[in-house]
């Protein structure tokens, strides 16, 4: 893979962006030239590593198909000449990205749409070829295009991730950030701020707002958990808050109040400058595969989709958790024989512990984990609930007593939640869900809240890699509920990579 490695090594060296207002957390007027030369920068990157990753992969395909002879010419006429088809495939591939809009300033950073989009483009091009063959009866080598489709796909999306960990850690430092003028009220620009706050990857940051009707001084300031970010005025005031704060996009959370006369208004008034417009829907905690943008009667409305709890969606979603389950189970069985050794070890006391918690559409069952505290730790509980520090309704403690020494260290990585899998082959969880709630738990939910019984419960979910124990309460709810009306297979699949992460990295382990 030397290709690229060559590829992702340009990234960290030649994206170094020099802002100089970063430190101070300020934007000055010239943040928009700023952000369109660091995009620009970005972006031809970008399709340097691609067009590497994309020969690379055609030229191994090539040389393991048909080593290293030329096959220009044949002896038979319909037989296609692979340099020539090689050569095609790579102008082919590469163009592609560019049209599934692979390298779209929209998408910089993304993750998930960015793949969508890399993974889409990829597919297209080889069922483009297959159908092609198909038409003219050409007989295209299958092993050649079964190698350059895995490693291509394979490299394309490592360069992307590569290139995705840079802006991350750019953006943590202060730099390529997209600096937003709200154009809405107090509360929208406090959760705006508090949103994007925990989100630093994004790049997204509050640095001025324009209230509605607003009829106090401009300079006035509204406190966001200690930030003070600047009111310039009305809404009539945007321009000009634009060229005071540096602002290089405008969001619109106040809809009702402007009206289309003004958003249509506002739309030509931003028309000459380097700023893109945004409107809030207010449509929280709902993904974007359930909205869909459908004009009716001239109107461009905005359509929200049901969630999907049922038929084929959860099905497929039943055969995935049973194969990842058993696949698990089968190359984790070294470690439980290790570490129930060790358990027994310490106390003789039982390897696995059933903790009751409650399933979907309220079903209580036996979840199991690897014991990690003393036998008798249930009758503890009552001595030490003036220590809790969970949130809500939970119990945690950073340092509990009843915690054994090899507990510490397999609460530390997560091992304790391993033989969870047995519970989703037995049908009572699934690999990525809500978390598993405890009677007393439910016993509290609101109408709202038991939306998390809609679904199994899961051994890894949002909740997994948003914090875990240091999740608060509402946060916590907000992360189950949002999974479990947008869940699919692709979201799935990468919280369970993310779960890795957050699991090596003991993130809110306790």
């Amino acid at each position: 893979m030397t290709a690229i490695g060559a590829a992702s090594r340009i990234a960290p060296d030649a994206l170094v962006g020099n802002n100089p207002n970063s430190a101070h957390g300020q934007c000055q007027p010239s943040q928009s030239a700023y952000r369109r030369n660091w995009q620009q920068l970005y972006v031809s990157r970008v399709i340097w590593s691609d067009a590497i990753v994309v020969v690379f992969a055609v030229v191994v395909a090539h040389s393991l198909r048909f080593g290293q002879s030329d096959l220009l010419t044949t002896d038979s006429v319909s037989e296609p000449g692979y340099t020539l088809i090689s050569a095609g495939l790579v102008g082919l591939w590469w163009t592609a990205l560019s049209l599934f809009r692979s390298r779209s300033r929209r998408v910089i950073g993304a993750g998930y749409d960015e793949y969508q989009r890399v993974i889409s483009a990829t597919l297209a091009v080889f069922g483009t070829i297959a159908i092609i063959a198909l038409i003219t009866n050409q007989q295209i080598a299958r092993g050649f295009l079964a190698i350059a489709l895995p490693v291509g796909l394979a490299g394309l999306l490592l360069t992307r991730w590569l290139w995705r960990k840079v802006i991350a850690r750019k953006r943590a430092r202060g730099e390529f950030q997209t600096s937003v003028l709200v154009v809405g009220g107090a509360r929208a620009v406090r959760h705006m701020t508090r949103t994007f706050s925990r989100k630093d990857g994004e790049g997204y940051r509050v640095v001025g707002v324009c209230v509605p009707r607003y009829s106090g001084a401009a300079g006035d300031v509204i406190d966001v958990d200690g930030r003070e970010i600047t009111v310039y005025g009305d809404e009539h005031s945007v321009v000009e808050a634009l060229e005071l704060s540096g602002a290089d996009t405008v969001v619109v959370t106040a809809t009702e109040t402007l009206g289309s006369d003004g958003l249509h208004d506002l739309v030509w008034q931003l028309e000459p400058l380097d700023t893109d417009l945004v409107v809030a829907t207010g449509v929280v905690d709902v993904a974007g595969p359930r909205i869909e943008m459908r004009p009716v009667a001239g109107l461009p409305l905005i359509h929200v989709e049901k969630p999907s709890y049922h038929g084929a969606k959860r099905s497929g979603k039943r055969i995935f958790d049973l194969v990842f389950a058993g696949a698990a189970l089968v190359a984790l069985a070294p470690v439980f024989a290790v570490v129930a050794l060790l358990i027994k070890l310490e106390d003789r006391g039982p390897v696995f512990y059933k903790a009751e918690r409650i399933g979907i559409d309220g079903t209580p069952f036996g979840m199991i984990k690897f014991r990690s505290m003393v036998t008798n730790a249930d009758t503890m509980v009552d001595t030490l609930l003036a220590q809790n520090e969970g949130a809500g309704p939970l119990f945690k403690m950073k340092d509990d007593p009843r915690v054994t020494r090899i507990g510490k260290v397999m609460r530390r990585f997560s091992i304790d939640e391993l033989p969870q899998f047995l519970n989703v082959i037995r049908g009572e969880m699934s690999v990525v869900g809500p978390r598993p709630p405890l009677r007393r738990e439910v016993e509290a939910y609101d109408g709202r809240v038991k939306r998390r019984l809609l679904v199994r419960p899961g051994v890894t979910g949002l909740w997994q890699v948003s914090g875990r124990s240091d999740l608060s309460w509402d946060e916590s709810v907000r992360l189950d509920l949002s999974y479990v009306e947008n869940w699919s297979m692709v979201s799935d699949v990468l919280i369970i990579g993310k779960t890795v992460k957050a699991v090596l990295d003991s993130d809110g382990a306790y």
